[in-house]
């Protein structure tokens, strides 16, 4: 992450953490992405779960129409990387959101 934190990376954080609501999410993020960007994010997000509840790389392959190396990327940051993913599925699932 040290090649990504700087003053401009830290400001979009810093406003990202000023959204108050999912409407407000999407006003930004739809300004701020591509539509295809977003659904890129989004989607890494979901093999996210599907992979922390179980499910093999063919079944969310056939699920969701990913590709095994993203899946594969996405299952090696939940597992060797800075712990993103894991910290916010546990709290959403701790407030019952996933």
């Amino acid at each position: 992450m040290n090649n990504l934190r700087n003053e401009e990376t830290d400001a979009l954080f810093e406003a990202i953490l000023t959204l108050k609501s999912i409407d407000e999410c999407y006003l930004f993020f739809e300004d701020a992405c591509t539509i295809k960007e977003l659904k890129e994010i989004a989607q890494r997000f979901y093999v996210a779960k599907l992979l922390r509840d179980g499910q093999n790389y063919q079944e969310i392959n056939a699920k969701t129409g990913m590709s095994t190396a993203t899946i594969c990327r996405v299952n090696k940051c939940l597992n060797y990387g800075k712990g993103g993913y894991n910290t916010v599925i546990e709290r959403l699932e701790k407030e019952g959101k996933l």
